[in-house]
Parts: C-alpha cells; structure tokens; sequence
C-alpha cells in the first residue's frame, strides 16, 4: 500500500471515517511497522480544515521536515490523521500554491471547489449543494430567499441517527448537559447573516480605519453556509478524536509500550488531538505531550467552571491530567478565523442569548473566545511561556501552558487571516521541546 511521499520517515498515514471508524488495513499496518521499526518517539498530526488528502499529506510533510534535524538523536516516527473533513476555497493558505489555497470566485458566489468539498464531505446531500449554490447565484432581495438559504444549511449539515456524532459539538457543558444546537441554525436567518456579513466588513477593514458601505446580507449568508460546515466538522473531529485516534493510540501502546506519542493539532484538528485524550484507555500513559496549533474550539474547555457560569464547565475538564508532559497552547492575535468570526458564532450557540443586534466595532469579550487566539483559559496553574523561551527548550515539564506565537504566525488575508500560518521550524521547534524529544 502506497504512501504519498513526504518529507521524513517512516510515515503513517491514519485514515478515520466520520464517526472514527479507521481504515483497518492501515491501522493494522502501522501498528505492525511501529513495532518492528523500534520507534521511540511519535508524532501524530492532525489536520483542520482541509479539503482533500492531497492537502493534508502536503501540510504535514511541510511541517514535519525539520524535525529529524532537531532532534538527531531520537528514533523518530510520524504518523498523519486523514478524517473527512473541508476547507472553502476562498481561504488563503500562506505558502502554498494557489491550487491548494484560494481559486474560487469572490464571495457570495460558491465556487466550482467549494461546491466539489461540500459534495465530498456532505455525501448524499448533491441536491442541497446545488440548491444553495443557486441560491448564492441569485442574491435575491426577498427575505423568504434567505431563509430558504438558511433551511438548506441546517439540511445540509445535520447528523442522521443513530449515529454517534451528535454529543460531540459541545466545548461546554452545565451540570453534565452538552450546550444545544446553536442558535445560528434557529434564529431569524436574515438577522444571522446581517451579522456575519458585518464580521466579514470589520475583518476585511485596516486598523484604524473605518467602513461606511452596507455589507451584502449574502456575503452574510456564504458565512453562514461555512460556519455550519465548520460546526459539522467541530462535531466529527471530537467523534474522530475519541472514538478514533484515542482507541488507536491504546492499541499502540498495548504492542509496544515503550513507544513515547507526541500529538499535534492545527485548528480543528486540536480538538481532535485534545478529544482522543478522552478517548485514551484506562492506564495508557504514553502520551507525553500535545501541543495546539490555532486551536478552533473554545478557551474553556479545559476548565471546570465558566467563569461566567459557575453550574457550567468544560467537557475536557481534567484531560490535561492525562497527558505525562505539558499540553502547550499556541496562539496568535492575527488569526482574524478565531479573534472575530470565532467570538460570533459561538455568541450564537446559546439559545438563552441575544444572538443578533450588537455592535461589532467593540470586544464581544472573552466569553466566547477560541484557545487559538488567546490561550487556554480559567484552568489554575496555566504557565505562560514566550516562543523564545519555548525555542530554546523551556518549557515547563507538565500542566496547560500557553504560547504567544504571533510574532511568527502573523501572514494571511480575510476572512481567516494568519489561522493557517503555522508552517515554520519555530513551531517544530515547539513540538520538541514540549516532548522532551532528544
């Protein structure tokens, strides 16, 4: 069975389905390998929003390519996580080709691989697809379009039971009850994409600078079509992480229990890397770090109490506990994904809230924040380390400790900004000091 070339070696690709089902040929494979080749330290790395494989092996050996260099002396081993999940064309990746990054037509309008990512990661739904692609087209000026518009999202990204994806989209819980649908599905759709498209003006505005021209409520409404993808793609990277990669990793420790795991997430792949703590078998102890690139999910995960609801806490609450080394949080300001679009649809998650009607030009604050723009939050004992310090090696030996990588990952343009900027040795350099890798 072929592997797409990389950078480093030996590699794994880990292939799950939506509800975390792996690919039984490759799992097999690789715990055979991993066995056999003596590793000691492996890296596993889970995309976010990707389009296809393609894209996913390309970022992981891009990233992975100094760390044999790092760490010369190590018995390494690294290991990719392919989980069905999609980026929108119109996002810019820095570094990569076009190809990769961003050739679809402007907003509104859905683009040709926007439309064939949907049709992918939504199998079943061509009909919705096309739909909402017309929709889009048409720009009409009557509300009931709109709210045709926001029925065919919900449609489109709904999880048919008895599946087991549905427990899995909440980052918070009160009193042992996941948060509910978000309220973007349930609100007026016009007031919803009045407001994204809003978001979209501020994040495309240089600072200091004001916008006086009337967003388009379908620009709001392509926002919405995302967000819900995004929201579908949250739910499945915490159904991959613990049902999935989780399960797979007490496997591997089973086989070979000398085997040191060093897991690495970028966007929602965090989440997924973060969830498969929880999905870790009782007694496993070899994962020795995790380390969070933009993390796209919330601040609070990892507490047990909200600071704004004391009945409420984060569903990996006492997850960090699981890991035998330091979870480190990388974050940057210009990730304009998690500072401002973030803060917005997850204002709208709760159904007890005002969803609509505030004003953007001021802080939503930090109720609704994503680690990946301003660290773990409400968790006591969380060290702050620089990126200096972080480089040369000092990083803390155990706990939540929080990065400020912003003077690296800093490059891109709306509406993500710097969220996908995270290819640079610094970041590698990151992964291995938080491992203890040598």
């Amino acid at each position: 069975m072929a592997e797409t070339a990389v950078s480093v070696a030996p590699y794994w690709e880990l292939t799950f389905d939506a509800d975390g089902d792996a690919d039984p040929r490759r799992r097999e494979r690789f715990l055979a390998e991993a066995v056999r080749r003596g590793v000691r330290d492996l890296v596993v790395f889970a995309h976010g929003w990707n389009s296809d494989r393609s894209a996913a092996t390309r970022l992981y050996s891009r990233f992975l390519e100094p760390f044999p260099g790092l760490a010369p002396d190590a018995v390494l081993g690294y290991a990719g996580v392919v989980w069905p999940s999609m980026r929108f064309s119109d996002e810019p990746i820095p570094d990569f080709p076009r190809a990769l990054a961003a050739d679809g037509p402007a907003r509104p309008a859905l683009g040709k691989d926007t439309r064939h990512a949907l049709l992918e990661t939504f199998p079943g739904r061509a009909t919705v697809v096309e739909q909402l692609a017309r929709l889009l087209d048409r720009q009409s000026r009557e509300e009931a379009e709109l709210e045709e518009f926001g029925r065919l999202v919900r449609l489109l990204v709904e999880v048919v039971p008895p599946g087991p994806q549905g427990p899995f989209a909440a980052d918070t819980e009160a009193e042992g009850v996941p948060q509910s649908e978000p309220g973007m599905f349930s609100a007026p759709v016009a007031e919803v994409c009045e407001d994204f498209a809003r978001a979209l003006a501020l994040c495309g505005t240089p600072p200091g600078a004001a916008s006086f021209s009337v967003p388009n409520p379908w620009d709001g409404a392509h926002e919405l079509l995302r967000q819900a993808t995004y929201y579908a793609m949250k739910r499945r990277a915490g159904t991959v992480g613990e049902r999935g990669l989780g399960r797979l990793i007490g496997q591997l420790a089973a086989v070979a229990p000398g085997v040191r795991v060093h897991l690495v997430g970028h966007s929602f792949g965090a989440r997924l890397v973060s969830f498969a703590l929880r999905g870790l078998p009782k007694g496993v102890h070899s994962v020795k770090s995790v380390t969070l690139l933009q993390g796209a999910f919330s601040h609070y995960a990892f507490a047990a109490r909200l600071p704004h609801d004391p009945r409420a806490g984060g569903v990996l609450h006492g997850q960090d506990k699981r890991v035998d080394g330091p979870l480190v949080c990388c974050h940057s300001r210009h990730d304009s994904a998690l500072g401002t679009i973030y803060p917005l649809a997850s204002r709208m998650a709760g159904h007890d809230r005002e969803v609509t009607g505030f004003d953007l030009g001021r802080s939503l604050g930090p109720r609704w924040g994503a680690l990946g723009h301003d660290g773990i939050q409400a968790v006591p004992g969380t060290r702050v380390c620089t990126l200096d310090d972080a480089v040369a090696g000092r990083i803390p030996a155990s706990g939540c400790v929080n990065v400020d990588v912003a003077s690296v990952v800093r490059r891109g343009g709306p509406p993500a900004g710097a969220h996908s900027d995270i290819v640079h040795r610094e970041l590698a350099q990151v992964v291995v000091a938080a491992g203890r890798i040598r």
